[in-house]
């Protein structure tokens, strides 16, 4: 059992009443962006090539067994993360991300951040706590859980002292928190906050720096350094901008370094971008022009202020401003890689596999596992979202690959785990202690219908649900939902086919 978590979500079940794989574009983001006069001068991804012709490594992975590292490259140029290569490497440990590589001619290759003015120094993500699917492909992206980040203090072609640029990321809306500072883009070159305007940094999160803010959240903002900005003034301008919670985000940032920038957001599985900010830059002095400095910083502040969470699965920088045209086509190709679609393999409990699972107790068999308000509870599902949150991708145990985890189809990156012998969906964060309460291990029902699943790390609980809550129990137990009655067909489960599409 972990000792402490935040955020976590309740699981529960439900009863309800269902995708194409889609393949990327020949002309990819950084191909768009350099077609209209704007290269990329740093090109970033765990999940895909982001030039054509790229063919080299995205990330490079270092186990904790022996600390041997290896870097997983594409299955074709152009394509997709060779995941796989990664599985065979990390099999029976666990690998964290210590590089992620610029495709573009810069080599502007990030590496684990070191300390800073406000945060000591990090570590790097854990490499399987974030896997999805793009392109059709099972790959990973980057899930950072605080004190994680990465960073290049000597790059080369990177906007310094009021140099135009532009810059994207693809991120997710429901992996964020309020603190400071899930950021990707320009920082200072030595972690510390060097004064308004040396930093241009897209930002994705919950803390409103400057009010007003409009909604609850998360917002693409602008990083300049001491400020969060979603307008000249600082605070929102725009009450419709009340946030994208979306599972996977475009988030959006350029700025001409003297007298204007812009900000842009949308969801990375379709329709196009939104504007929420295009005009002077902050009025505060320090900002026109700008100062930047030049380095590169993914997952925290210019200082390394390091209490943010959030995921990352590609991101660029350009030198020179971006056209809307550039930016508007680099979004129609982020929606083409079909960012969190099907796996392609349903109703098994075979790694990838999607499924929703059903009670059997008598009175329930309509019911369903899902997470509601971050716990995991039982009830009927009708609803789109209801039909979401019901439905679950199947990855091999996060502590012993011969056991199953639950990931949560609409929450990437987030699994069923138990807290207290209750379970609750929760962002995984590459613990020892998360790994060992998310994994459960498949054995023949105890009513002689479907499957239970048995605790990994308390071998005598399993998996139940009990007034519609769901826990892990035996009959042994003292808690109420330990109780004797209907405790066979309470932990015998069907797997079904996705409520999700």
């Amino acid at each position: 059992m972990a000792l402490a978590f935040a955020g976590a979500a309740v699981v529960a079940l439900a009863s309800v009443t269902t995708a194409s794989t889609a393949s990327a574009a020949a002309s990819l983001p950084c191909d768009i962006y350099g077609a209209a006069g704007t290269a990329c001068v740093a090109a970033h991804s765990t999940t895909r090539a982001l030039y054509g012709t790229y063919n080299g490594p995205l990330y490079q992975v270092q186990r904790a067994s022996d600390g041997a590292k290896t870097n997983i490259g594409l299955l074709a140029a152009g394509g997709y993360a060779n995941a796989a290569a990664q599985d065979s490497f990390c099999a029976g440990t666990t690998c964290l991300i210590t590089v992620i590589y610029d495709q573009s001619p810069r080599h502007n290759d990030l590496t684990i951040e070191g300390p800073g003015g406000a945060g000591d120094q990090d570590t790097g993500v854990p490499a399987d706590a974030l896997p999805v699917t793009a392109g059709g492909h099972q790959v990973y992206g980057a899930s950072f859980s605080g004190r994680m980040g990465y960073r290049d203090n000597t790059t080369t072609g990177v906007a310094k002292n009021g140099q135009p640029e532009g810059m994207y990321m693809i991120t997710s809306g429901t992996h964020v928190n309020g603190a400071c500072c899930f950021d990707y883009g320009n920082a200072e070159t030595n972690n510390q906050d060097t004064g308004n305007g040396h930093m241009d940094a897209l930002n994705f999160g919950t803390e409103c720096w400057f009010q007003p803010c409009y909604g609850a959240g998360p917002w693409v903002q602008a990083d300049l350094e001491n400020g969060l900005f979603q307008s000249s003034a600082g605070g929102s301008q725009n009450t419709a901008n009340t946030g994208v919670t979306a599972p996977f985000v475009t988030a959006l940032l350029k700025n001409n370094g003297q007298n204007f920038f812009a900000l842009k957001d949308g969801n990375a599985q379709s329709g196009g971008l939104r504007t929420t900010y295009s005009g002077p830059e902050p009025t505060r002095a320090g900002y026109a022009p700008m100062h930047q400095e030049g380095a590169i910083v993914l997952g925290t502040g210019g200082d390394n202020s390091n209490g943010s969470i959030g995921s990352f699965f590609e991101g660029v920088m350009t030198a020179g401003l971006p056209t809307d045209a550039a930016d508007n086509a680099v979004q129609a190709n982020v929606v083409s890689v079909g960012y969190g679609g099907p796996t392609g393999s349903t109703g098994t409990l075979n790694p990838g596999s999607e499924i929703s699972v059903r009670a059997t107790t008598a009175c329930c068999t309509g019911d369903y596992l899902r997470h509601q308000n971050d716990n995991a509870v039982i009830s009927p599902v009708s609803s789109t979202l209801d039909k979401n949150d019901a439905t679950w991708i199947v990855r091999k145990g996060l502590a012993d690959a011969s056991c199953v985890s639950f990931e949560s189809r609409n929450y990437p990156g987030d699994f069923l785990r138990h807290f207290d012998f209750q379970v609750h969906r929760q962002p995984m964060d590459g613990s020892a202690a998360f790994r060992a309460d998310a994994t459960f291990c498949p054995v023949a029902g105890k009513n002689g219908q479907g499957t239970s699943f048995r605790s990994y790390n308390y071998s005598g609980k399993y998996l139940r649900h009990y007034d519609n809550t769901v826990y892990i129990a035996d009959t042994s137990g003292a808690h109420a939902w330990d109780a004797a009655g209907s405790y066979n067909d309470d932990v015998s489960w069907v797997i079904a086919q996705p409520w999700a599409p």
